[in-house]
């Protein structure tokens, strides 16, 4: 059973996704979701009564969800599936087994070994059924008991240790794409976190950047400075923000000249510093899109399935919505199987421009 998950390296559920999937009873999703006020877990699919938003968590697997006090659904049966699988209750086990040893680190092997199952069997059961590998699974503990105790504001480097990870490096080598920020940072709920901004002309209309010190984290176009720079207090509520000190930095003015040397079709490829967060499943989709080659276009089913998720079509598109630096990221280069262009945050105009632009530009 494949899991709805926003990301197969984080273990985490994207919510805005998964209540989307709730709210069309999705058959395809594989999540599951608990009704704090009935004590119930459901599959996406069930028929019962939609609850209100507020009441809604969502779960990977039916143990997370019976972890949190709930009971499985009569209605919709979210066991179901995996009671039928003969290996079912030894992937449980070894679930439960990574939970309460996220410290250490068995090796696939071990793992076969205690389940009685043999290594291929087993890592291809595991995923199947828990929607992850085990040590994407282990990956996603660790990050899940370390982003509670950050938020519940315990001290970093125990919390780090306690999480299950043998190093901070570790840690702060994930921080840009797991936490979005450093575990400091995150604890703190984004505070801290400076963002310089300044709004250009473009070949596509108004366009503002935004950086922090590791790179651009905001770049994005639009009819007006005010418009743009609500954008960017939505996207960043909690950062400092700063409009960019005059005169700008030969680094932001080298970035803007290749910019729009880009977007005028006389470049054919930028190399700037990037600082986005995101969930793991964005940031692989995101990554994905960077590989599109200058000129070319995938559809959407055909990036769910470069990722290794040929059932998250509808994931896809909702990260590629929620890119935060245009161009850079180029999702602009994703489009409908039927070749229509989809939608596009920055407007379909744009979209065709940058499209028709790049292939007039390609390399023959």
């Amino acid at each position: 059973m494949k899991s709805f998950r926003a990301s197969a390296g984080a273990g985490e559920i994207d919510p805005e996704v998964a209540w989307k999937a709730v709210a069309s009873r999705d058959a395809e999703a594989r999540f599951f979701y608990g009704v704090m006020t009935t004590g119930v877990y459901c599959r996406p699919s069930c028929s019962s009564r939609r609850p209100l938003r507020k009441n809604v968590r969502f779960y990977a697997t039916p143990d997370e969800a019976e972890r949190d006090g709930l009971r499985a659904c009569l209605r919709c049966d979210p066991k179901a599936e995996r009671r039928a699988d003969p290996a079912a209750a030894e992937i449980q086990d070894a679930v439960r087994f990574l939970e309460e040893h996220s410290g250490e680190a068995p090796s696939l092997g071990e793992l076969a070994r205690r389940s009685g199952l043999s290594a291929a069997y087993f890592q291809k059961t595991f995923r199947r059924l828990v929607g992850l590998s085990p040590k994407q699974y282990l990956d996603s503990v660790r990050m899940r008991k370390l982003k509670a105790g950050l938020a519940a504001g315990k001290d970093v480097t125990e919390t780090i240790y306690a999480s299950g990870y043998g190093s901070a490096s570790r840690v702060y080598e994930r921080a840009g794409s797991e936490l979005g920020m450093t575990p400091a940072q995150y604890r703190a709920g984004g505070r801290g976190v400076s963002i310089t901004y300044a709004e250009v002309a473009s070949p596509l209309g108004r366009m503002m950047l935004g950086a922090t010190s590791r790179g651009l984290c905001f770049l994005q176009f639009g009819e007006s400075d005010a418009d743009l720079l609500s954008k960017l207090r939505k996207e960043y509520p909690l950062a400092g923000l700063e409009p960019m000190a005059e005169p700008r930095h030969p680094d932001f003015d080298g970035w803007i000249e290749a910019l729009n040397g880009y977007l005028a079709g006389i470049r054919t490829s930028l190399d700037l510093p990037l600082d986005v967060r995101g969930t793991a499943f964005q940031m692989r989709v995101w990554k994905y899109l960077q590989s599109i080659p200058y000129g070319e276009a995938r559809s959407y089913s055909e990036v769910a399935a470069g990722i290794g998720e040929p059932k998250a079509v509808r994931a896809v598109a909702t990260a590629c919505a929620r890119n935060t630096v245009g161009v850079l990221i180029p999702c602009h280069r994703v489009i409908r199987s039927n070749g229509e262009l989809g939608g596009y945050r920055w407007g379909l105009e744009r979209k065709r421009v940058l499209i028709d632009t790049e292939r007039a530009g390609r390399p023959a």
